[in-house]
């Protein structure tokens, strides 16, 4: 007879393999085949009734969990002067987990009695359950600052690089921390003006030199403008709130909804499910349910947490740091829907057609608990063959039936025909220092179209819900392109052997058309860009004119309101629409939708700007290293003083200035967006093939400077040379003037 594990034996084996749950999975680990799992199957049940364990589904989980984002009280130090902390928020029945706090150098000290916001991480230790990362402490906002290090007799200044801060910070030398002439720091208030009527700080971060990647994304972050701390007021809003319970809530915890994000993601706010309809009226049909974190809940009108997210408008996101609408106390924890901890939710259910069509959808407002926070590419993986231990127990039940969903959705977006644009996203990845370490660019894996395909269903259902009662919200909005614009994609095809259809009223699938005859073609990523180059900006209105890239009548965002406010402004209007409490939206908040929609949309645009100014320094500081190297690209743009260059290793765009192509004058057509040489003849337009050498990099602004070495891989030709550096007499320009002239005078005496 085989060893049947101890209750002990059992629970830390479960603790150790979250995934690996099931009845099976347990015995398989101890070897207990054929009848003796009878009595495992019974230690497994006098385990669930004591309440060590909960039995879902088909497995066995543990709930005493604490989720990442966790409110700790520290306690003294032990007899080693390690700091241990107390979790505030611990709700399981079994033994209270110990919490190892592990403080940088340039945290502020902790004392016994302190609450903190931390970022936890379950390790297996002998004497500590999880290890925590301060976030800040709570009760404790101190005023921050970005500026460079004046050293001084008697420690320095801090000269703030935002416009407007105008005013110096007072370093003492006891708050240096080797910070040195010319550093970019960062620095904290640490007492009131000190006898020169400055402002005392602490320096927390040392960014050294203002050029260096570290620094690129915090200069964006001042010099666009974007907030980047809380006042008291909203943090101590937050720091109050607690999880929400099922009152009022429908129970969706045994629902196995499981979030699916980038490997890196730090909050969850929208999970999903579904099932195989079993209507008999729905043959082949689906059941869709996706859940999103009820941030109203939390985040209630007129509130300094309202106030606060609606100045931000929404959350910015970079490289190294993310800049949240919300505080992390709301964002990556209590609006975050972590796996195994029971969280407040906005639900929608949505039934389609083996075809993909929504029949008929309803929302709730619920309480739900993720089975799960997986990423995409594992998810993939599981469906490709190879699952994990996260994602095989799931692969039957959960996986399998969102892609069977999708693939329904898939055919019902062929017959929508959304703009399908190819645009690789670049992804830049950085090592430990916070230096450029490559750059790739994003798979766009099947994980990723099924979750866009999913939200965008719900975003859809939200607009239709809300539209049918005339109840006031705010649409994202996509207008037509401009005809101009559209006349200059037009040249831009036809320059290239293609056609767009002229004389009818445009459509997405006319577009579409386009960018599959270009498929496959040196051209298409040329066709590609100037199609996006052809369509307006996404806004948001309270008026509804239609979203014409996604090809839908209807469209909200309803998807993300930990990161965006416009989505939280669309759940107060499904929570007035459907009386579910007091928390919706007011009848200010309805007069002001167009205020609200117009700064909204500014805010997008801004931080917008500053990932892209961001993007473009870390890539100008990756380069520098390599000044003088040769590289191939595409023509992406053209203007009076040059070309640009989009380079295919990284992406990055880059110039070449006219007056260094060369020895001749260069004719710039705007209609045609050609440059040509008076000399040679020779044209360079939109879409060429280039090989250029990198001459210059300027990480501080993010520009590039290149040479143009060979086009359409022929190597560029010399013009004659002009006196002194002087363009060269313009004879084609001259004989140009002199043939139009003819042309007059024939057309004249013709008349």
């Amino acid at each position: 007879m085989t060893r049947i594990p101890t209750k002990p034996e059992i629970l830390d084996w479960i603790a150790a393999h979250p995934t690996q749950t099931s009845k099976r999975d347990i015995a398989k680990a101890f070897g207990i085949k054929g009848a003796d799992r009878i009595d495992l199957k019974r230690v497994l049940r006098e385990l669930e009734a004591e309440g060590h364990l909960e039995k879902r589904k088909k497995t066995y989980r543990d709930p005493d969990r604490l989720p990442p984002v966790s409110v700790l009280q520290v306690k003294a130090p032990d007899d080693n002067g390690d700091l241990f902390a107390q979790p505030l928020e611990w709700h399981g029945e079994g033994v209270e987990p110990t919490v190892l706090v592990l403080p940088r150098a340039s945290d502020p000290a902790l004392g016994e009695g302190d609450r903190i916001l931390a970022r936890l991480t379950a390790v297996q230790d002998d004497d500590h359950n999880y290890e925590a990362r301060l976030i800040r402490r709570i009760g404790t906002n101190p005023k921050r600052v970005l500026g460079v290090f004046r050293k001084g007799s008697e420690g320095g200044r801090i000269v703030p690089i935002d416009k407007s801060g105008s005013t110096e910070w007072l370093v003492p030398e006891d708050a240096r921390h080797g910070a040195r002439e010319g550093e970019l720091v960062e620095a904290e208030q640490s007492g009131p003006r000190g006898r020169m009527g400055l402002p005392r700080a602490r320096i927390v971060t040392r960014l050294g030199d203002p050029s260096e990647p570290r620094a690129v994304s915090l200069i964006a972050i001042h010099q666009h403008g974007i907030p980047d701390s809380f006042p008291d007021a909203a943090l101590a809003e937050a720091d109050a709130a607690k999880p929400m319970g099922l009152s009022g809530r429908t129970d969706l915890r045994d629902m196995p909804l499981v979030t699916i994000d980038p490997v890196d993601a730090r909050d969850h706010d929208d999970a999903c499910y579904a099932h195989a309809d079993d209507d008999p009226a729905n043959p082949g049909g689906h059941v869709i349910w996706v859940a999103i974190a009820d941030v109203a809940a939390y985040v209630r009108p007129g509130t300094a947490l309202d106030r606060e997210a609606r100045k931000r408008g929404n959350s910015s996101y970079f490289p190294d740091r993310v800049v949240p609408m919300l505080p992390d106390r709301l964002s990556g924890d209590l609006c975050s829907l972590h796996e195994g901890v029971p969280r407040a939710c906005i639900a929608v259910r949505m039934q389609i057609d083996a075809h993909g069509t929504k029949i008929r959808h309803r929302f709730v407002r619920g309480l739900m608990r993720s089975a799960a926070s997986l990423h995409y590419a594992e998810v993939q993986e599981a469906m490709d063959g190879t699952p994990n231990d996260r994602t095989g127990p799931l692969l039957d039940d959960v996986i399998r039936p969102l892609y069977a969903a999708y693939a329904a959705l898939v055919e019902a977006r062929k017959d929508r025909q959304p703009l399908d644009l190819d645009l690789p996203e670049r992804r830049i990845v950085l090592d430990d220092d916070g230096k450029v370490a490559s750059v790739n660019f994003r798979d766009r894996l099947d994980a990723h179209k099924l979750i866009e395909e999913f939200m965008i269903l719900a975003n859809v259902a939200a607009a239709e819900t809300l539209g049918a009662k005339r109840t006031p919200l705010l649409y994202r909005v996509h207008e037509e392109p401009d005809p101009d614009k559209l006349d200059a994609l037009r040249e831009t095809a036809q320059s290239s052997g293609l056609s767009l259809a002229k004389g009818q009223v445009l459509q997405t699938r006319h577009l579409n058309k386009l960018l599959n005859d270009a498929a496959g073609s040196d051209e298409a990523e040329l066709i590609n860009l100037s199609t996006l180059r052809a369509m307006t900006q996404a806004y948001y209105s309270p008026d509804n004119f239609g979203h014409f890239g996604l090809a839908l009548r209807e469209y909200a965002h309803f998807t993300s309101p930990i990161r965006r406010y416009a989505d939280l402004v669309v759940h107060r209007a499904l929570i007035s629409q459907h009386k579910w409490n007091d928390d919706g939206l007011r009848p200010e908040d309805i007069e002001r939708l167009e205020e609200t929609a117009q700064h909204i949309s500014d805010t997008e645009r801004r931080s917008m700007a500053a990932e892209r100014d961001t993007t473009d320094r870390y890539l100008a500081a990756y380069l520098s290293e390599r000044i003088g190297n040769e590289f191939t690209g595409r023509i992406s743009g053209i203007a009076r003083f040059g070309a640009f260059v989009k380079l295919d290793e990284t992406g990055a765009d880059g110039l070449i200035p006219v007056r260094s192509i060369g020895h001749e004058y260069f004719h710039f057509d705007r209609e045609a967006q050609t440059l040509m040489g008076a000399d040679t003849g020779l044209e360079i337009g939109l879409g060429q093939r280039v090989t250029v050498r990198l001459t210059d990099a300027a990480p501080v602004t993010g520009g590039l400077q290149l040479e143009l070495l060979a086009l359409d891989d022929k190597d560029m030709p010399r013009g004659r040379p002009g006196r002194k550096g002087r363009p060269v007499r313009r004879k084609a320009v001259k004989a140009k003037k002199q043939s139009d002239k003819t042309k007059r005078k024939v057309q004249r005496r013709r008349k």
